[in-house]
């Protein structure tokens, strides 16, 4: 009873974890805690001996050897969305009712983006539908997954955290909660969910509602060192961080990251877009999601995200790409329509496409090739989106893999701003070009088929 359990072997050992923390809930030995490792990220970490029944890696998103009823999002939104007459499908998308784009016009204000995630989460509350929410919450300088009930403040978890938090031990609170819950995550968060639902019904009974927030990657918590250095505080205590500090004279594109600091009472910022692009390159990204080919949260009833089109990316204040799965929260978009609560619109599936088209290129069209490029053995079965690449695009791809890598291993070695600048600006440089290079001849291409 020695052994080392499934999940260490096969996903943590080989860096395919996102943290999501649900394997601590299904070893049945209690052999697993979730703990930082020393890329700034939260994995399952052995603390006793394993009884080698591998409950743990049946639940994990990126279980390399599941069940073929669960083998991908396909499998598992068949067994959880079940489809009916207003049902479609879109290759890239999933299974969805509808597709929308808009904001709240109550929570736009206070919220990363449209809103739309704080509206659904109170109208489940009130309509008696739940009476707990899972979401992340800010606690003291750091961020965590908390049970809100509905006498508390619900507003309180709005907001974007690009920090790494973990679902440790909360299947085992909700479980033994009175009542009905609903949890919001990113796709592989929510991945896990559905799994540990298929192998515990009464998880099935009690969350009877997921929200999808679309995630560009999960982020090691160097990424907000990085970015509080960048505000100007060092070297001091931290109470508060905003990832989304919004412009409503600008662009949804133009907001900044705050920090407020021991020694400063008031909000210091940066600008994000001064810094360069800290998405597309790869930068401080878990290893995981690069092996992820789930861009709009498949498995969710609602998947919620940024409106990274025009005209909506001109709004400073934000607006929510909307991906309805299920009746009730097609319902619930509906009925904010009509009552006037939400400023929302049915957006064509195709400019929904476009709206993500950075996360559908590099995720799903790419993925094929990184697998190819990758030394680990036994990765999880995926779903195959195939696409002619050009060789720009295939350097880009082997360059976001080393920008990735050496973003996390140099900050790692010297914590320090102006250091890590200095030993990232030549792959970065590199990069830039490349990918320069390929935006040029993909918009030559583009402009000769309009001719022709």
């Amino acid at each position: 009873m020695s052994g080392v359990p499934s999940v260490i072997n096969h996903i943590v050992e080989k860096d395919l974890c996102t943290g999501c923390g649900i394997c601590t809930s299904f070893c049945d030995a209690k052999a697993l805690k979730m703990d930082w490792n020393d890329l700034g990220f939260l994995v399952p970490h052995k603390i006793g001996d394993c009884s080698e029944e591998a409950s743990c890696i049946s639940v994990c998103p990126f279980n390399p050897f599941p069940e073929d009823e669960v083998k991908t999002e396909t499998e598992i939104s068949n067994l959880f969305l079940p489809a009916d007459d207003s049902t479609k499908f879109h290759s890239k998308i999933g299974k969805y009712k509808n597709t929308y784009v808009g904001y709240s016009k109550e929570f736009r204000k206070t919220s990363s983006s449209g809103g739309i995630a704080t509206y659904v989460t109170i109208e489940l509350i009130n309509q008696g539908i739940i009476d707990y929410i899972v979401n992340v919450k800010e606690v003291g300088d750091k961020f965590s997954y908390v049970i809100t009930s509905k006498e508390d403040n619900i507003k309180s978890t709005s907001k974007t955290r690009y920090y790494p938090v973990t679902l440790e031990s909360v299947l085992d609170k909700v479980a033994n909660l009175e009542g009905k819950v609903a949890i919001v995550g990113v796709p592989c968060f929510l991945k896990a969910i559905r799994l540990a639902q298929y192998r515990d019904n009464l998880l099935k009974e009690k969350i009877v509602f997921t929200i999808a927030i679309i995630c560009g990657g999960i982020k090691s918590k160097f990424f907000t060192e990085y970015l509080v250095q960048k505000t100007g505080v060092k070297n001091s205590s931290i109470k508060k961080v905003e990832y989304r500090v919004k412009d409503f004279n600008s662009t949804a594109g133009d907001y900044s990251f705050g920090v407020i600091s021991e020694k400063s009472e008031r909000l210091q910022t940066v600008k994000m877009r001064t810094l360069g692009d800290m998405w597309g390159t790869g930068l401080f990204k878990c290893n995981a999601c690069d092996f992820c080919d789930d861009v709009s949260g498949e498995l969710a009833d609602i998947s919620l995200g940024d409106a990274w089109i025009r005209p909506y990316v001109n709004e400073g204040g934000g607006n929510n790409v909307i991906v309805t799965r299920s009746t009730l929260a097609d319902n619930i978009i509906i009925d904010g329509i009509k009552s006037s609560f939400l400023n929302v619109k049915m957006l064509p599936e195709s400019e929904f496409v476009r709206s993500q088209k950075g996360s559908f290129t590099h995720r799903q069209d790419c993925l094929s090739y990184r697998m190819k490029l990758s030394e680990i053995k036994n990765l999880p079965p995926k779903r195959i989106f195939n696409k002619f690449l050009s060789p720009e695009v295939k350097l880009i791809q082997r360059m976001r893999r080393i920008t990735r890598e050496k973003s996390l291993v140099t900050w790692k070695s010297k914590r320090d701003i102006d250091y890590f600048d200095k030993e990232m600006m030549l792959v970065l440089k590199r990069l830039r070009m490349v990918t320069k290079i390929n935006h040029y001849k993909r918009g030559v291409l583009e402009r000769l088929k309009r001719i022709f």
